[in-house]
């Protein structure tokens, strides 16, 4: 009988890439009725939902029934998962329609952490807000930089 102790890798790594002794633990950890197993299978079923490309339609129909078997889980953190994705369900669907999502804003938003982490702190607002136009306007007609040695003609 595989133990728990070292399923975590087999957790979070896609099936398809388990090694053979991934597989094993998650069968066992699936026939064992853990708590863990049915968290992978709430996460797994989640995870489906998003992928497979339903309808508006469907995917409200399947939405519900996934918060509806996160609410009888007796899992606290899907529980309360479950209540967040309800609230937010029209959002969800609207992606469902439109095919849209916020990554663009996220990338813009770590562009711009990792500037102010690279530059520890700016002296004014204005100067971060510079960098972040700079970074996240992708602008094409801009100055040469003077510090660089000038173009061999």
């Amino acid at each position: 009988m595989p133990e728990r102790k070292g399923s975590r890798w087999a957790l979070l790594k896609d099936s398809e890439r388990w090694s053979y002794k991934q597989l094993c633990t998650m069968h066992w950890l699936q026939r064992s009725g853990l708590k863990t197993a049915r968290a992978w299978h709430l996460k797994q079923a989640l995870r489906r939902l998003y992928a497979a490309g339903l309808s508006p339609e469907e995917a409200d129909h399947q939405l519900d029934r996934w918060i509806s078997w996160a609410r009888r889980s007796r899992l606290p953190p899907f529980k309360r998962l479950g209540a967040t994705l309800r609230e937010h369900k029209a959002g969800i669907i609207e992606h469902f329609r439109s095919g849209l999502t916020n990554a663009s804003v996220e990338t813009m938003n770590a562009q711009i952490q990792a500037a102010k982490a690279r530059a520890k702190g700016y002296a004014t607002h204005e100067n971060l807000i510079a960098i972040a136009y700079l970074l996240c306007a992708k602008l094409k007609h801009l100055p040469r930089n003077p510090w660089l040695a000038p173009a061999a003609a």
